[in-house]
């Protein structure tokens, strides 16, 4: 092995090299990138067990286009990103204090996790009843296809991560009230409010998309009175808050349309992995899987069959992916816990464990087709299946 210069970066003093222990691979004399090697061992040395000609099935939201505007910033992860992932799309923004993502709306339904700060919300719904809730971390928002709203970041500002249900979907070709109005005749304006054309001789030349503008006042004080009242399913739901389900690994919070009803479009679920933890083998019987993770680090080897699998390594920032019902676990690689999102475009939130699906099919036919040890088969038998989820205590 080639030394080089210790570093805790590094985590080690040597350079990685793509080489396996039984005499497969060589060194690699480059050019190379040092660090992205020493952030993905499993692309530069892969298990034994991985095969075939599998995908990418992860994009870094750091590698992707920051959009700099007055108020914030954003970026996102689509299908131009990372072509696999095909359902969901998912948007990084910041939001300065005061900051506005402008008035504006999709043909996409809207999925929201906010990471940090705190952000005010404001929609209007089919029937003109209206929405404001301002959202702290670990908060949810949704907003369904067609409803117009807004977002502000309040006296901290604020940072989340948006997921829309379409992987070909862009917030830079959002529909924007400025937009609207930049490209309507100003004598077609003035007949439908019904005032004179002079009223808008300072409409915004072009869409605004993100500015800078003061703090929002306390919640009460920004209430408008609707005479049709508001919207009766909430748009927002406290995911952080809620109680979690506990395993000997972790914990999870999902949420979907039973628990945050108004969320017909998106699933989720909040995933925390102990150090030394795992995501058993398992996957998902609805939809693709899109990832976000959120702290520490991780491993993923997806299984598609005839003989394919492939291995990635994930850390925050990162957006990974698993197409239908393809096979997967998530391990826990570093010495802290790891928290990521799983999300999926349902109404509802569903997995198939492995371990369950053995433990209740009858004993002779996982022996013979497996030709399982005996250690194996009364492991099985100890777990009480179905599982029974339970709150941490």
């Amino acid at each position: 092995m080639e030394k080089k210069p210790a570093s805790p970066a590094f985590g080690s003093e040597y350079i990685p090299q793509p080489m396996r222990p039984d005499g497969a691979g060589a060194t690699d004399w480059g050019p190379r990138d040092i660090l992205r090697d020493w952030e993905n061992p499993d692309l530069l040395v892969p298990p034994a067990t991985d095969y075939g000609t599998i995908p990418n099935m992860k994009f870094s939201f750091s590698d992707a286009h920051m959009r700099l505007e007055p108020g914030g910033w954003t970026r996102e992860v689509t299908v131009r990103e990372l072509p696999i992932a095909t359902t969901l799309a998912g948007v990084n923004m910041r939001l300065t204090p005061g900051g506005i993502r402008e008035l504006h709306w999709h043909q996409q339904a809207e999925w929201s996790f906010m990471t940090m700060g705190g952000a005010r919300i404001t929609s209007v719904d089919q029937n003109g009843r209206n929405f404001i809730a301002d959202v702290g971390v670990g908060d949810l928002w949704y907003f369904p296809p067609g409803l117009p709203h807004s977002i502000q970041g309040l006296a901290e500002g604020c940072e989340f991560l948006l997921v829309f249900d379409d992987g070909r979907f862009s917030d830079n070709n959002t529909l924007s009230i400025s937009d609207w109005f930049s490209r309507t005749p100003k004598d077609v304006l003035a007949a439908n409010f019904g005032v004179p054309v002079s009223a808008f001789a300072h409409i915004p030349a072009k869409e605004r998309y993100m500015f800078q503008s003061s703090v929002p006042g306390p919640l009460p004080s920004q209430e408008v009175p609707d005479p049709y009242g508001t919207i009766p399913r909430s748009f927002t739901h406290r995911l952080l808050a809620q109680e979690p389900l506990c395993f000997p690994g972790g914990t999870v919070r999902i949420a979907d349309s039973s628990n945050f009803p108004v969320s017909t479009a998106i699933a989720a679920a909040l995933v925390e992995i102990y150090p030394g933890g795992m995501r058993e083998l398992h996957w998902h019987p609805n939809n693709d899987e899109w990832q976000y993770y959120l702290t520490g680090t991780g491993r993923m080897t997806v299984f598609a069959g005839t003989g394919n699998a492939r291995t990635f390594d994930y850390r925050a920032g990162d957006v990974g992916y698993v197409p239908f019902a393809y096979g997967h676990y998530i391990q826990n690689t570093g010495t802290d816990s790891l928290w990521f999102l799983e999300m999926f475009k349902s109404d509802r939130f569903a997995d198939v464990s492995l371990n369950q699906w053995m433990a209740l099919t009858p004993r002779d036919m996982i022996v013979d087709t497996l030709h399982a040890s005996p250690e194996l088969m009364d492991a099985l038998r100890k777990e009480k299946w179905p599982v029974v989820k339970y709150p941490c205590p």
